[in-house]
């Protein structure tokens, strides 16, 4: 199949050009900036002057459309999947909270089994990331601290050996009794080690970044700020991602759980390449209700939704995002006063690099993959494409 995107916008690492896209099966064959083009195709698609970008590259999601992957079954992945799909989101690593055994592996099962049943109808399914169980009780945030507990290779080996190949990230609170030894583990299996739900300070942090622990889960969120003992301040997570220069982090950019002042400080003190955009998203993203369930259905906790969040049931804290990925990128651009093309790199060619798969995936360029979507100037989805084949609306 060869298709010819034209009449767009078509948003680059570091520009907006007015193009065409040659796409040929499933990559991307050339960029045309001249407005005639002499080769036939299968079909030609006019975009009406919109956006075409690289479909975005979501690291941290919990569900969507009502449900969660914690629920473990085909019908929720495939409902979350899909959902995020709708909003641009063309490669996702669906998220596993610190739960029972049981429930962990129930969700390795299920995550293995969507993987092959959504190939070719839905977005790439990366792997599992995993938030937790090794985390910190002071810093649970909205995750039950009834399912925190240390780490010990007897349960983490057979998590690993499970989900050898499925999991591609773990979150963990680096200074945990035998969170060295895990850290090692992970980076031995290929698995993307990241700071996260952490009471950690500098030293802890520094020495974890050098063994390997090279990415911060969502920043400001669940972590450890400066704090003073003996008159003398002591950094968090929070000022180590900052000191670390080489450090990535990602940001929840709903606009609710961080300000706009702050995303564009982040995005101007560590740079374009070093910040990834996630949703960090619940099973009720995508939905109009008051009330959902972060977790599995049987055991997850209830969550109130107002103020375009979800909070715990004592509004003392956040319970997680209700945003989609497309949310993300309109605060960022309309909220934030980041440029269009700088907040698209963070939803796509930052994670794909901090991911591994940017040889493949994250950016418009001639042999990656077509997976693309299209969109207006208010950021509103009209088409995704994934490798090649137009799933929904305008590039069917």
């Amino acid at each position: 199949m060869k298709t010819l995107l034209t009449n767009a916008w078509l948003i680059l690492q570091d520009r907006i050009i007015r193009g065409s896209l040659i796409i040929e099966g499933s990559k991307i064959r050339k960029i045309v900036t001249n407005s005639s083009c002499d080769e036939s195709f299968d079909r030609v698609i006019d975009c009406n002057g919109m956006y075409v970008a690289p479909g975005f590259i979501e690291m941290h999601a919990h569900g969507a459309g009502g449900a969660d992957f914690m629920d473990g079954t085909a019908q929720a992945f495939d409902t979350a999947s899909l959902t995020h799909m709708e909003h641009g989101t063309t490669t996702l690593l669906p998220t596993a909270l610190a739960a029972s055994r049981e429930e962990i592996l129930r969700t390795i099962d299920a995550f293995k089994a969507a993987k092959i049943r959504l190939a070719g109808k839905g977005p790439n399914l990366l792997g599992l990331h995993m938030e937790g169980p090794y985390l910190c009780p002071a810093q649970c945030g909205a995750i039950d601290p009834n399912y925190i507990r240390q780490p010990k290779p007897e349960e983490y080996e057979e998590f690993l050996q499970y989900g050898r190949g499925a999991i591609k990230r773990w979150t963990y609170a680096v200074e945990n009794e035998g969170a060295t030894l895990f850290g090692k583990r992970l980076c031995e299996e290929g698995i993307l080690p990241s700071i996260g739900h952490s009471n950690a300070e500098y030293s802890q942090v520094l020495e974890a970044f050098r063994k390997g622990t090279t990415h911060v889960t969502h920043l400001y969120s669940a972590m450890s700020t400066i704090t003073r003992r003996g008159g003398f301040r002591i950094s968090g997570v929070v000022e180590s991602a900052f000191c670390i220069e080489d450090m990535t982090v990602e940001l929840i950019a709903d606009g609710c759980h961080l300000p706009p002042e702050i995303l564009n400080m982040v995005y101007r003190l560590k740079g374009v390449d070093k910040v990834a955009l996630t949703s960090d998203s619940m099973r009720c993203a995508g939905q109009n209700v008051q009330e959902s369930i972060l977790g599995s259905l049987e055991n997850g906790q209830r969550v109130i939704i107002e103020d375009e969040v979800a909070k715990m049931p004592d509004r003392n804290a956040f319970a997680g995002s209700i945003a989609l990925d497309d949310r993300l990128v309109r605060v960022m651009t309309k909220k934030a006063d980041v440029p269009l093309h700088d907040a698209i790199t963070m939803m796509t060619l930052t994670p794909a690099k901090i991911l591994g798969i940017d040889a493949a995936k994250g950016s418009l360029e001639a042999g990656k993959d077509a997976d693309l979507i299209c969109f207006n100037e208010d950021i509103n989805i009209s088409g995704v494409m994934v490798g090649g084949l137009g799933l929904l609306g305008k590039l069917k």
